[in-house]
């Protein structure tokens, strides 16, 4: 009976901070300006209009970077790396990594108990149907240590891996080990990259990225065609 209690408080928790997240959307014309400006920042691709959005904070700057990161963790389609290499770029690559990482952490939770609380509907409608499926393969496939193997494998997507969780049994602690674990060296070496980004290297390294990351998506694709075909065949 407590038990259930608790999650009904959460969920209203939930909802009520969802409400008032929108309708400070529409409410007040501040708060539409900037959350337009961060939308168009994500959309730009370039790390450099981030680095400049976030250094405009001054002497908040790394709590509004810790913001931004928890935010997109939510809205699931936008790149958390633009902010890593914006981070690395701005306050130096293991200082960055430093913020990058503990926010991205952070970032995971949310994303975890938004899950949990809410339940499947309110996850695919942030996420996708088809990625939460694709992360549900996984899961039947590696069980709990899934979130170690697609925290290792940066072509799947950070976000829906943490929602998916959160729909499953495993226990919170888990998850955020995992995560950390997992999350390490990918947050270290973007960083580093990061931190040396100028001109035309970021615009190698951003292509490369997006080819690294098609291709993966296809060998991916291809490997849970083959699975369900044998399934078929069996």
């Amino acid at each position: 009976m407590e038990k259930k209690k608790n999650i009904w408080v959460g969920k209203i928790v939930v909802i009520v901070l969802i409400i008032v997240s929108i309708g400070s959307y529409y409410v007040f014309p501040s708060v539409k300006h900037v959350m337009n400006q961060v939308f168009k920042m994500f959309a730009s691709g370039d790390f450099a209009v981030v680095r400049d959005f976030v250094a405009s904070y001054g002497a908040y700057a790394a709590l509004i970077s810790f913001l931004l990161m928890i935010f997109q963790s939510i809205a699931a389609p936008l790149p958390a790396f633009l902010i890593t290499f914006a981070n690395a770029n701005l306050f130096g690559w293991w200082q960055g990594a430093i913020l990058s990482w503990s926010s991205a952490m952070a970032g995971a939770a949310v994303c975890f108990f938004i899950a949990r609380i809410l339940g499947r509907d309110v996850a695919e409608k942030l996420t996708s149907k088809a990625g939460m499926q694709q992360i549900d393969t996984f899961f039947k496939k590696y069980g709990k240590n899934t979130v170690l193997i697609c925290r290792l494998l940066p072509f799947i997507s950070f976000d829906i891996v943490s929602y998916a969780a959160g729909l499953t049994s495993m226990s919170f602690i888990s998850f955020f080990v995992a995560t950390g674990v997992g999350q390490l060296p990918a947050t270290i070496v973007y960083s580093y990259v990061g931190g040396m980004l100028t001109g035309g290297a970021k615009l190698l390294v951003t292509g490369l990225l997006i080819l690294f990351a098609l291709s993966a998506l296809i060998f991916m694709g291809r490997k849970i065609y083959m699975d369900r075909q044998n399934k078929k065949a069996k």
